[in-house]
């Protein structure tokens, strides 16, 4: 597979806030000449954060993404072994899945958090 896989905060931005991403992240998920995949795991974190208050989303999230045309990419039981065996460099749970989905399936991932790039995967900002 290669492809994009679109952090969380690239996401809200990319259906939002498309001025906070850098000119390539827009550029290349505007383009669609590659596939952009969204983990279930920046879902769930938006829902959990915007639960408790931490986060504005929107309602309509699943129209937006859809709209954008991402799509999704599931977990499977490799990605979680994966993100429970990697190094602590990150401790937030949805980024190591998201960097544990990009490592299984040969993903760059679009993200602004330099964590990602210690993992050894392939950042696009």
């Amino acid at each position: 597979m290669s492809g994009l896989l679109v952090d969380t905060h690239a996401l809200l931005w990319s259906i939002g806030e498309v001025g906070r991403l850098s000119d390539a992240a827009r550029e290349s998920l505007e383009s669609m000449a590659t596939e952009a995949y969204v983990s279930p795991a920046s879902v769930w974190e938006i829902a959990i954060k915007r639960q408790a208050g931490k986060l504005e989303a929107p309602e309509s999230l699943f129209d937006e993404i859809r709209r954008a045309q991402f799509r999704e990419l599931p977990i499977s039981f490799e990605h979680a072994a994966i993100a429970g065996a990697l190094p602590l460099h990150h401790r937030d749970p949805f980024d190591r899945m998201i960097v544990a989905q990009a490592q299984s399936e040969r993903l760059t991932v679009v993200t602004s958090d330099p964590h990602f790039a210690v993992y050894g995967v392939a950042v696009l900002w």
